[in-house]
């Protein structure tokens, strides 16, 4: 419910009960008349018909149709920018000679840092060494235990490292 109650409100809520005045007393005049025995007539006069609709021909249609199509096309194009500057650049592609190039490059950088960690080694560590073998061997083991469905080429690649 509001909590303001404006001319309006109050406006609207006389019309709406004037409206439920008239129909309540239709009514009454009708059950009078069926008392009396009289032929009923209606106490209200009945409302004037709605107008009907006009219909618009189809050419008038069309010409609608045609003008809203143009200001669409109008709006879009001034909405989108211009084709040629967003023109998508064409998809690069390696080569095999760029690729092989890669890969060269990749097991230079690799061999040069394992010479260096081998550098690095103290020789403490490298007393131990042979026990790091074995220790990379019963892991190696291990592997080949579990995968003994894998070919024997990818299990050799495994144990080298995959080199």
């Amino acid at each position: 419910m509001p909590t303001k109650v404006t001319n309006e409100i109050l406006t609207a809520a006389i019309e709406g009960f004037e409206a439920q005045k008239t129909k309540i007393n239709a009514k009454i005049a009708e059950l009078r008349e069926t008392l009396s025995g009289g032929p009923a007539k209606p106490a209200v006069a009945p409302q004037p018909q709605k107008r009907k609709r006009k219909r618009m021909s189809a050419a008038s249609r069309a010409r609608i149709a045609e003008a809203q199509r143009k200001r669409w096309a109008a709006s879009k194009e001034a909405a989108e920018p211009p084709a040629s500057e967003a023109a998508p650049k064409p998809k690069r592609k390696l080569s095999a000679a760029g690729r092989k190039a890669i890969i060269a490059a990749t097991k230079k950088r690799w061999a040069l840092k394992r010479a260096e960690a081998a550098k690095a080694q103290s020789p403490v560590a490298k007393k131990s060494a042979p026990a790091k073998k074995a220790a990379v061997k019963k892991a190696a083991v291990k592997k080949t235990a579990t995968r003994k469905t894998a070919p024997a080429a990818a299990q050799s690649a495994t144990e080298t490292g995959g080199q």
